[in-house]
Parts: structure tokens; sequence; C-alpha cells
């Protein structure tokens, strides 16, 4: 089995004029990363040089799969809360296996990734519709402000579910360390201009470095602030979790949406640069990226990563040519592993959070919301039910309920496709929907419907019912029924004798019916199925028109 690797196709065409780009923004994307790396593993309640490990290790495998050039591999926000809210009940309280739980998790989601690129999955991302990614994002940003906004004030956090852990926010408010909130809203203040006037500048990495500095010379620990801790020194030992088979079977699920949340987003990312720069995205090439990055975080003791959005416009916005940038990006967060972690430990944990705040309040999108009300109410709902299940029920949970009412609205939509009443374009033979175009001139006599989808055993008695209806519903009968099936590709056993029942009751009631301009494939189904005389005779040249001329031909007789 070989793995394609597109890093061997663009490197042959690589121009050192590039070079000075991808440098700078590799170096732009890394200072971004050191800060984002920090705060997700927070989100994720694992020791800080996790997200750093991630990062570092998943950055640098990447790059030599990803077919998108400028897509940045890293821990993201929504998939290290999900970890950090599923875990807990894994580990059973054992604070020293969560760790290993969190790497194992990344080494099933490069398992399922891997197996998704063997089978050409790429449409597996499909299932998880933009309106769910809506309400699970929004339901994100809220359920992450109650777990940040205490560390923001300095007063101990809750750990139960949004209404848990804002209940508890506001009965502890009075406990407010105004020193925290002191450093906590500067930093917020300054991440907050940052992202106003120096779009797509490290303004993170620079906040940290402040708030580092502003420690040490304040001596803010002895004012109450709690600081980030001590952060190892150097690379951890490479290798395989220490877990048993159970635990696979218990992190399923949850490697399961980590997977289903980073193909989406990857995808979506790459979708979004290749529109913009040209070229296609192989979205099960993706898959393979996402499966080498995963199994790379893991044996370096992270936990799961897939592409970052924020991060890629970073890596754009710094001079990307290629996904050499993010190697460069792997080798300046492995510098700062092996020589300047010591310096971490004085970071505020208010930074910290406001950090995290910034980082994500992109998620929560009032405006996508009012699109959808407006717009489309059924995905306004289903972004809402994913929305409030992730406040109420959990990450996992949310993002299921959303997503299963997405299939059930889907399902129902399919069951239930639009038949067109067709009208004569004025001065034509053709013919179109006459809903949609009230000047087309409807035919004496003659009812001439278009079912807009294939016609399969669960849409079939809609389709029935709605011709009947409308033919029943005639001050005067018609004296035809025309049947254009040049919309639907696809006709099943069933469908065939549900048309042949149909042709049956009109012309019992005095009607003639007659179907036209079915593709080759539906003609063959027909006839292989016996009906194809009972629609009027089958063939592939009689159109709408030609059958209306017949049928006029033989009334004025």
């Amino acid at each position: 089995m070989n793995l394609p690797l597109p890093v061997l196709d663009w490197m042959r065409r690589y121009d050192r004029n590039w070079l000075r780009g991808d440098i700078v923004a590799g170096i732009t994307l890394g200072a971004y990363l050191l800060p984002a790396g920090l705060g997700d593993a927070s989100l994720a309640n694992l020791p800080p040089q996790a997200g750093l490990y991630s990062c570092l290790f998943g950055g640098l495998v990447f790059w030599l799969f990803c077919s998108s050039r400028h897509t940045a591999v890293t821990v993201t926000s929504a998939i290290s809360l999900l970890v950090g809210a599923s875990l807990g009940e894994v580990a059973g309280g054992d604070t020293t296996r969560f760790g290993a739980l969190a790497a194992g998790t990344a080494l099933l989601v490069a398992l399922i990734a891997f197996i998704a690129w063997l089978i050409k999955a790429g449409s597996v991302i499909n299932f998880i519709s933009e309106s769910v990614m809506v309400g699970f994002k929004c339901g994100v940003a809220l359920f992450l402000a109650s777990t940040q906004l205490p560390k923001l004030l300095g007063i101990h956090g809750a750990h139960g579910n949004f209404w848990q852990n804002t209940g508890y926010f506001l009965q502890h408010l009075p406990e407010t360390n105004i020193t925290s909130l002191t450093v906590g809203c500067a930093a917020l203040a300054l991440l907050v201009l940052g992202k106003i006037f120096l779009k797509n500048k490290p303004v993170a990495l620079f906040v940290v470095a402040g708030g580092i500095v502003a420690s040490g010379w304040l001596r803010l620990d002895a004012s109450g602030v709690k600081l980030l801790g001590e952060v190892p020194h150097g690379l951890p030992a490479l290798g395989l979790p220490a877990l048993h088979w159970k635990d696979a079977n218990d992190l399923l699920p949850l490697a399961f949406a980590c997977f289903l949340l980073g193909a989406v987003e990857t995808a979506a990312i790459g979708r979004t640069f290749a529109a913009k720069h040209g070229g296609r995205l192989d979205a099960n090439q993706e898959f393979l990226a996402l499966a080498a990055s995963n199994l790379a975080a893991g044996l370096g003791r992270g936990f799961p990563v897939s592409g970052g959005m924020s991060q890629s416009l970073v890596n754009e916005g710094g001079g990307a040519h290629t996904p050499l940038s993010g190697a460069f990006a792997a080798g300046i967060i492995l510098v700062v592993v092996l020589f300047f972690s010591q310096l971490l430990r004085a970071l505020p944990q208010p930074v910290l959070a406001a950090v995290v705040l910034v980082a994500v309040a992109g998620l929560f999108k009032v405006s996508v919301l009012k699109q959808l009300w407006r717009g489309d109410r059924p995905e306004f709902v289903v972004a809402m039910a994913a929305l409030v299940g992730v406040l109420g029920q959990g990450l996992l949970r949310g993002v299921m309920i959303g997503a299963i009412i997405s299939l059930v609205l889907l399902i129902r939509r399919v069951s239930r496709p639009h038949v067109a009443l067709l009208g004569r374009i004025p001065g034509t033979r053709r013919f179109s929907d006459y809903e949609r175009n009230p000047d087309n001139e409807l035919i004496r006599g003659v009812m001439i419907f278009r079912p807009e989808s294939g016609l399969v055993y669960f849409n079939m008695d809609h389709v029935r019912d709605t011709i009947l209806d409308r033919v029943r519903a005639e001050a005067v009968p018609p004296k035809l029924v025309v049947l254009d099936l040049s919309s639907a590709p696809h006709v099943d056993m069933h469908s065939a004798h549900m048309l042949a029942s149909l042709a049956e009751e009109l012309t019992a009631a005095g009607q003639r019916f007659h179907a036209v301009e079915a593709r080759s494939s539906v003609r063959e189904r027909l006839r292989s199925e016996g009906v194809d005389a009972r629609l009027g005779g089958i063939d592939r040249f009689t159109s709408v028109a030609d059958a209306l001329e017949a049928f006029q031909a033989i009334s004025t007789i």
C-alpha cells in the first residue's frame, strides 16, 4: 500500500522565492500556536505541556500529508473542551490517567481517520450539517465562558454543565480577587485591541510574555493570583500510553466525535483556501493527514489535533506559500520546549483565561443565527437544538442531538419532494413551474406534473397523493395528465408499480395518462417491471410538447 505524499509533488516545483514567506509565516504561526496550545490544554483539563506536545508532534508530520497549502494543524477549542468534558467520567476521578486517556483518544482518532482514508469516505463529513456546527460552536463558546470567567476573576470554578457552572459562578462572585480581575481585564483589553488593530499578528504571544514579566516584577502570586505552574523541560518519552483494551471501548465515542469535528473543520478550511487561491481540495487526503498528525500527537503524549481556522488564517496572512511553514512553526515550538519551558511557570492564570476567551469569541456567531432565522427556520431549529444540547447535556450529546435532528429534517425533506405543475413558457415549446412563473400558459384540459426528485419507496406516496389531490381539485377534470420524469434520476421497484397504479386510477376516472422524458436508466427500470405500457408507452423521443400536440390532434378529430 502506497501512502500518497503531496509534499513530493509541490517540493519538485518549489520556488526559492517562496522560502522567505514560508519562514516568516512559520515564525508567526509558531508564536500564535504557543499561547493557543497552553490555553487549549487547560480546556482539556491537561497540563500545559500537553498542548505544546500536540502542536509540536502533529505539526512535524501534518505538512507532509496535507493537500491544502495553507491549513495549519493545531489543538482547537472545540475538541479540547470535548476532551476535557468527556474524559472525567472515563477516568473515574483518577487524574493520573487523564493524560494517558487523552493520548489514547488521539491514537483512536488516527485509526478512524486512516480507515476513512482507506475506504475513501470523504462524504462522511457531510453528515454533520453547517447548522449543527454553528449551534455546537455557539454552545461551546457559552460553556467555555462559564469555565474561564472564574479563572479570570480568581475564584474556584465548578465542574458541571453550563447551568451548574453559571449558578456556581454567580453564587461565588463576591469572592473575586481584585488583583486577578485587574490582570485578567488588562490582558483581555490588550487582546481585543490587538484583534482590531493588529489582525493576524501574534499579539497573544506578547500578552503572555508581558504577563510572565509582570508576574515576577509585581510578585502577583503573593496577591493571590494563581500561576500556570511547572512545565516539564525537554521532550516526553515517545510511545503508546498505558491503557487497557477496555479503555479503547470507552474512548471510541469520544474519538469518533473528535474525528467528525476535526474532519469538518479541516475540510471547511481547505475548501476556503481552495476557492481563494485556486486548486482542488482532496478531502480523503486530509483524512490521511489527520491520521498521521494524530498518531504523532498520541505517541508524543498529546491529545487530538485538527486544522484550525484562526491559525490557518494567521499562516496565510504571514505569507505562507506551501505547507513548509507548518514545519517551521513546529520547529519554533520545539525550541521553546527544549530551552524555554521553565519561563512559562510564572504565567498568570487570568492572562491564560483571557487568551482562551478571546480565541473562541468568534465561535459565537450571532449574525449566522440571525441569517438562519430569517432564511431557513428548520436549520435554525437544528442549530438551536445543538446549542441547547451542548449547554444542558454536554458537548458530545449536544452535537449528536443536533446531528440526529438534522438527519430527521433531511429525511423529511427528501420524503416530500416538490411536485411542480408545469405551464408553457409563452412563445416556446418549453414548460416550467407555473407556481414560480405565473406568466406561463396553463393548457386547457391538460395538467402536466414534474416531480423534482428521484422516486423511491419513502417519497412515492407523497408524489402520488399530490398529483391526485390537484387533479381532483379541478372544477373541470382534465382530459390528459402528463408526468414529466426528466428530473427523476432514479425510480425503484416500489415506485414503478406505484406509477402504474396512479395511471390506472386516473384512467378509471376518465383521464388519459402519459409519462414522458424519462432517463435511460428509468426507462430500463419501468420496462423490467413491466409497467411501461401502462404509463402510455415510454420512449426516448416523446417530449412534453410532443405528448401535448398528439393529444390536441386527436381531440380535434
